[in-house]
This record gives C-alpha cells, structure tokens and sequence, in this order.
C-alpha cells in the first residue's frame, strides 16, 4: 500500500505541475514540472514550517523515503534508455560512429581530469579544501552528458540532425564508461585497501561494458527473432517490457551493465526488429506505448530532480562554488570536444558552429545527482559539498543550456 500511496502521490503531483506549465508557463514540458518544482520546494523552506508543518513534515519524509539513486539508475534509466534508443536511427548512428565513440569515451575522461584539477586548485580560493580523489570523483560523476535530459530536450530544440545524432549517441553511451569510472574512484576514496591499476580497472570496464553490450545483442536478436514468429502487438509489448525488466536483473546478478544493454536491445529492435519482424500495426502500438512510458517516466524523474532540493540543507553555502563549478564544467566539455575534434577526428569535418552547439548542449541531469548521491554517508562534509554543487550544475544545466540550445545552433549555424 505504501507504494502505491507513493506513486499515486508523484503521478498527480507530475500531471498537475505539467498542467500548469502547459496553461501558464508554456516551456519545454519536462523542464516545465521541473522549475515549478523547484518553486514548491523553495516556498517549503521559506514558509512551509510556518503556515503548512504537518504538510510539510509529511512531504519531507515522504522524500527521503525514496532511494533516488536506486529508483533512477537500478530501474528507471533501463526503461527511458531502452525507449530512447528504440526510435534512434541505426544508420545515422553507423554514419557517426567514430565521433560518437570518440566522444562517449575519451572525451570523459578528459574531462573528469580536467574538471578535478580546475576544481581542486580553486576550491581553496573560496575556503574550502577537497581532496583531489573527491574533486575527480565530481569529475567523473559530471563529465557524462544525460541521455535521459539529452533525448527529451533535443526532440524540442530543433537542433540540427547531424549534431542531434552525435550528442544523443555521445549521450547514450558514455554511460557505461563514465559509471565504471565513477566506481573505481569511489572505491578509491573509500577503500584504503583498493589499489587501482591499469589491469583492475581494464577487467572492470570489460566486464561491465563489454557485458553489457553483449546481453544487450543477445536480448535484441532473441526478441526479435520471436516476435518474427508472430502477429500479435499486444504479445510485442509484453516482450519489449519482460526485455528491460528481465534484462536488468540478468545485469545485475552478472555485474554487467544494463544501461548499455538497454541501449543495444532498444537499437536492434527499433531496427532491426521493426524492419523484419513487425507489421505496420504491431510498430505503430509499440511506438506509441514507449512514447508514452518515456513521457510518464520523464515528467517523474523531472519532478524528482525538482524535490532534490529540499535535501539539500545548505545549499546557500555552496552557492559560489557552485557558479565556480557552473564554469569549470562548461570549460571542461569545451576542451573535450575541441581537442579530439582537431586531433584524433581530423578527418572528419567539423565547423566552429558544430563543435559550438555540441558543447552547449552537452547536458548534465539526474544520473549526476544519482550517482553523488549513492557515494557513502561516511564521506560527511565532503559528500554533502558534492551533492550541493552537483545539483547547482544540474539545474543550470537543464534550465539554462536546454532552453537556450536550439537559439545556440540556430545563430551559430546560421551560416553554415
């Protein structure tokens, strides 16, 4: 009963703030219910204890009853990942496939590095000291781009399709490589005993990726080769849902990773599966149900980013680390796009409006916040700067770089 009580309370939260931004507001939907929330959640604070404290009592635990990090990357993320990836096309994926993995990997890295030693030079400068192993944590934690944020903003935005496809492939795989660092520095900061070396690290980023990847291939193929065998939209669904559910727990007992292999699956069966094995009826059904799922699921996970807020006590505090951090990030994204762009991907033809719009629409949202908020309690002081500076860059992220992207493309690429 209490789940259901949960869920019920964050549906008809989602479909009335969507309302009034729809009625009033009249933004980008998913940023919409997010910057409404964030107003519920700062009247909370200033007010709440004083006119509403048994409401607001109530909402607060509410709140920190859910595992955010759980609920978005254990099951939410494997279903809009695996309904994102079902409508990309395959082709302009192969077409980008060399800047797309360039940038889903080496770019990250690049970034976690230059974002650590940026953010470990300057902290001091506003009082505060972090360790350099917590300072590349926040790098690998904010490097990736969100594929979740990514694919609903850019659908919005009007951004070219060529850069589109590079920013949403970038997006949908940088997840396994930014994750499996993430863990190996965590584990660093954490574990005394743990000693990193090119050989742990090497293993631990086959196994996930390379894993995850295959269950991936094996899942898509499978289902698609099922439902070639039948006529049935009704069975289709069923099967696409039992792929993201079932596939999830197979990556977790095999410590694989199972947004990579919702990526695949969601590509070869919004493919291959579609091509071959659907009839007209069967694909529209499906569309439509995982349109509808990526809709619903969004509009949650914006409310949620949103309620963030209202843990996080001393953000005040933080807030000139914040901006600094606002900055570090934008620069960091800027030298991990043009520098493999002018070095390794010499080959390949990019504008200054390209390179431009790519590093503007290179979007942080709840995967950080998940991610900062699965490090341990007994990190303290340092966890809750994380967390604070995190959700900074996130927001400023998602509100100002995902309402202003296709004004950025368009002016920047006006005479290309």
């Amino acid at each position: 009963m209490e789940l259901y009580y949960t869920f019920s309370v964050l549906i008809v939260l989602a479909s009335f703030f969507a309302y009034l931004n729809l009625r009033f507001l009249k933004l980008p939907g998913t940023i919409g219910i997010m910057i409404i929330a964030v107003l519920v959640s700062v009247g909370l604070r200033l007010v709440g204890d004083s006119y509403f404290p048994h409401t607001t009592k109530n909402f607060f635990l509410l709140m920190k009853s859910f595992d955010f990090t759980e609920i978005l990357m254990g099951a939410m993320l494997n279903f809009l990942l695996f309904a994102g990836a079902l409508h990309v096309n395959f082709s302009d994926l192969k077409e980008h496939r060399w800047p797309i993995l360039t940038y889903a990997s080496i770019s990250v890295v690049l970034s976690a590095f230059i974002i650590a030693g940026l953010l470990y030079f300057l902290a001091p400068y506003l009082g505060l000291s972090i360790p350099f192993i917590y300072c590349l944590l926040f790098g690998t934690l904010i490097s990736p781009t969100d594929p979740i944020v990514v694919l609903g903003i850019l659908k919005e935005a009007k951004v070219p399709k060529r850069i589109e496809t590079k920013i949403t492939g970038e997006s949908l795989f940088n997840d396994g490589v930014a994750v499996v660092m993430f863990a190996v520095v965590l584990k660093m900061a954490t574990d005394a005993s743990f000693e990193a070396s090119f050989s742990s690290v090497s293993t631990l980023f086959l196994l996930e990726a390379g894993g995850g990847i295959l269950l991936g291939v094996l899942l898509g193929l499978t289902a698609s080769k099922a439902m070639k065998r039948i006529n049935d939209y009704k069975v289709s669904v069923l099967m696409t849902l039992s792929i993201v559910m079932g596939g999830f727990l197979i990556a977790k007992q095999l410590h694989f990773s199972s947004p990579l292999a919702m990526v695949i699956a969601g590509l070869i069966i919004g493919n291959y599966g579609k091509k071959v094995a659907m009839s007209e009826v069967t694909r529209d059904y499906l569309s439509k149900f995982w349109e509808l799922i990526d809709e619903v699921l969004n509009a949650i996970l914006f409310l949620f980013i949103g309620f963030e807020l209202l843990m996080l006590p001393d953000i005040e505090e933080e807030l000139l680390l914040g901006v600094v951090a606002i900055f570090i990030c934008l620069l960091a994204r800027l030298l991990a796009i043009f520098i493999p762009a002018k070095t390794i991907l010499r080959k390949n033809t990019y504008s200054r409006g390209s390179l431009i719009t790519m590093v503007w629409g290179g979007i942080r949202g709840g995967v950080s916040i998940a991610l900062v908020m699965s490090i341990p309690n007994s990190a303290g002081d340092l966890k809750d700067t994380l967390l604070e500076i995190t959700y900074i860059v996130v927001f400023f992220s998602i509100v100002v770089q995902g309402l202003t992207v296709g004004k950025v493309a368009k002016r920047v690429l006006k005479d290309e």
